[in-house]
């Protein structure tokens, strides 16, 4: 009896004597030999008895084995186990009869949470969260809304509001606003750039955008098209902006003076009906203007429905916390913040500085949140440099993922363990504390920061593929399964089929090929754009998403490719640079990648950007000095590069065809400000090509 209750005080006990888990080492080499040994002996006794007395697994939701449903027919469908009607075909549009539209949702969502908090946010990093509850949410959205249709807009479908803010109280006011007289979302956001903001506003007619400050204002005034008529900003604006606005015959009005106006005049709300549209959500493609993604309330009602669905009993709930940070812009956070609202959630934003996002989120204590890789592979390796240096922290940690490895595969998900509070906590402690779901998308996640992450939180974490063009979601992970490396079985919402790329070799009848949906959730076309909605929805209503995927034994998808940007060389062979790239990019010395070829050369070569902390690290060891830029240049350095690229590429399997043949070393990232990426992160193929011309003409001349 003594020595289990010795067994359950030891992580405080160990805690206490060691003070943080980065202290441990000087703790033990303080005490060093027998006491160092007794310890490490106590360590290992408590992982025994926490294995002894480890909980109970719990019962998955289907069984993982067969995760989707394979309907009858030679087109190989498979739909969702999670709603008993699609096994006839048909698709999930609401939870219920009375919430199909965005307008109806947010009102469930208020008797559901018997008015209680929705929209948080912070006035400065040191002050806590204040809350606007639903009830004055709805309140000031309809006053909103009804200050527009005073300011002379139209209320009905055909009304397109813009919206050019960071994530805060007023996008979700200015939204829903919007919904109460049927009027239409237009996101804008700052990686668009002023030409494209400007070719959208002209595009799609849009009179007013709600703007956040100043500076946005002007980005806007720059090259404003003569549509655009009335700026209604969040926060002051300058005089002098005022007066360049006034220069141009753009209306400047605040915020509250429109929420006034509108609660004076009081129009009668004109709710929209399921198959209007709620948004334009415009993509970025990596080449040409952006693309208008037109969505009704029936699609993003459905998307976000179907998740929650397949959720089941860890779905949001009305006591549950989310932190907003990314961007409001793009559907997955809309998504996830509508179905909050539908289920009577709270929802914080946090203080618009991506650095200050821990302090948020200790300030917020979320329960969930979405999340992109970005972040995820930053706290992975954030936690692997710290514990790099230390046997002792190295040892803990590989015990403490192999002891919540074990219960991942059992089906256990908690935060309670010894490996908890031993091991993990300052990175759950950096999250709120609190967080019980997580929901991963955007972007592909590697395997073993999935599973990092599962352990470390100690919460559900699900992990969806999707595109704008579906509202976010077609796929989802089952919680239960604990396999990463796989984007899990179709949503209720929508079915998937896979059809021949026979240029890549991908066949259907072999599990693979391009990835299609069809369902509730699939977009109605571009805007103004049929020659490229009809390239995309095929006449039987098939969304092509460009995407290759395979469908694993247990009926669950994996991306194994992009149908895109492939290119042929001299001697006939195919080369797909994003899976190449996707393999590179696994080198601890590799930041960034773009490989690159022509079809008159035999070979590939690639633009690599290296990163920078590991190869100073390196660089120091070997007595190699210089800045970035120096060591880029050294060839030493490359060859390092080189070597490890090419073996990563022999291990996935790569033929001799598709491994470089050359690269060169560039030090500063592509990004988005310097239009070598996407806003969504992705390469700009073509601009890439373009900028580092005299360099790969370089390597081919060298090659030759």
């Amino acid at each position: 009896m003594l020595l289990e209750v010795w067994f359950h005080s030891l992580p405080d006990f160990v805690l206490q004597l060691c003070g943080q888990f980065e202290e441990m080492d000087q703790y033990l080499g303080y005490i060093g030999g027998p006491a160092g040994a007794l310890a490490l002996t106590g360590v290992a006794a408590a992982s025994a008895f926490y294995l002894a007395s480890r909980p109970s697994p719990q019962k998955p939701l289907v069984e993982l084995h067969c995760q989707s449903r394979l309907l009858p027919g030679p087109e190989m469908i498979r739909v969702s186990k999670f709603y008993k009607d699609s096994k006839e075909g048909k698709f999930i549009s609401s939870l219920d009869k009375d919430t199909r539209t965005l307008y109806d949702t947010f009102r469930k969502g208020a008797k559901e949470s018997n008015n209680g908090p929705c929209l948080g946010w912070r006035e400065s990093p040191n002050k806590p969260y204040q809350w606007l509850h639903y009830n004055e949410t709805l309140l000031r959205a309809k006053n909103f809304g009804s200050g527009l249709v005073a300011l002379g807009l139209s209320p009905c479908p055909n009304t397109f509001i813009g919206i050019y803010s960071q994530n805060c109280p007023e996008w979700i006011l200015t939204e829903q606003g919007a919904y109460c007289y049927s009027m239409v979302i237009v996101p804008l956001y700052d990686t668009l750039g002023p030409d494209a903001c400007a070719y959208i506003i002209k595009q799609a007619d849009i009179h007013v955008v709600i703007c956040e400050d100043d500076t946005k204002c002007n980005l806007l005034l720059d090259k404003s098209p003569r549509c655009l008529r009335k700026l209604i900003t969040i926060k002051e604006t300058r005089p002098a902006t005022n007066q360049r606005a006034k220069n141009r015959g753009v209306e400047m009005l605040r915020f509250e003076d429109v929420e006034k106006l509108g609660a004076a005049k009081d129009n009668p709300e004109v709710p929209p009906k399921v198959t209007d549209l709620c948004t334009i959500c415009y993509t970025s493609g990596t080449t040409g203007n952006p693309k208008g993604v037109m969505l009704s309330h029936e699609n993003v009602v459905a998307g976000m429905c179907a998740v929650i669905l397949q959720l089941g009993d860890h779905r949001p709930r009305s006591d549950d916390i989310m932190m907003s940070f990314l961007p409001l812009a793009h559907m997955l956070e809309r998504c996830c913040e509508n179905g909050m609202y539908l289920l009577g959630g709270a929802v914080g934003f946090f203080s618009g500085d991506i650095k200050r996002l821990s302090e948020d989120m200790k300030a917020l204590r979320p329960t969930m949140m979405p999340a992109v890789p970005r972040l995820l592979n930053r706290i992975y390796d954030k936690v692997m440099t710290e514990i790099s240096g230390s046997f002792i922290k190295k040892m803990l940690f590989n015990m403490a993922m192999s002891a919540k490895e074990s219960e991942l595969r059992r089906g256990i998900i908690r935060n309670n363990s010894f490996w908890d509070k031993l091991v993990f906590r300052k990175v759950q402690e950096g999250m709120g504390g609190r967080l019980r779901l997580m929901v991963v998308g955007s972007a592909p996640l590697a395997g073993n920061v999935l599973t990092f992450i599962r352990c470390a939180l100690g919460a559900l974490i699900v992990e969806g593929y999707g595109q704008t063009e579906c509202c976010a979601p077609i796929t989802l992970t089952v919680q239960g399964d604990h396999v990463p490396e796989h984007v899990g079985p179709p949503v209720a919402c929508c079915c998937v089929k896979l059809v021949d790329v026979p240029e890549m070799e991908y066949y259907a009848v072999n599990g693979q090929g391009e990835v299609c949906v069809k369902g509730t959730n699939v977009f109605q076309g571009y805007y103004k754009e049929d020659e490229k909605t009809n390239e995309t929805i095929d006449s039987d209503g098939w969304h092509h998403t460009g995407d290759v995927g395979m469908w694993l034994p247990n009926g669950t998808l994996k991306i194994i490719d992009r149908k895109k940007h492939i290119f042929k060389l001299s001697q006939g062979e195919y080369i797909v640079p994003e899976k190449i790239e996707n393999i590179y990019i696994r080198s601890q010395y590799v930041q960034q990648v773009f490989v690159c070829g022509e079809s008159l050369k035999s070979c590939i070569v690639a633009v690599v950007v290296p990163d920078v902390d590991v190869i100073k690290s390196w660089a120091c060891e070997n007595g190699i000095p210089g800045t970035l830029s120096v060591l880029c240049a050294h060839p030493e350095v490359k060859q390092l590069i080189m070597d490890d690229m090419v073996s990563w590429g022999k291990e996935a399997g790569l033929k001799s065809f598709e491994q470089v043949k050359d690269i060169y070393l560039h030090p500063d990232p592509f990004s988005v400000q310097n239009g070598l990426l996407t806003p969504t992160l992705k390469s700009k193929r073509p601009q890439l090509k373009a900028y580092f011309k005299p360099q790969i003409e370089d390597m081919y001349t060298k090659l030759t």
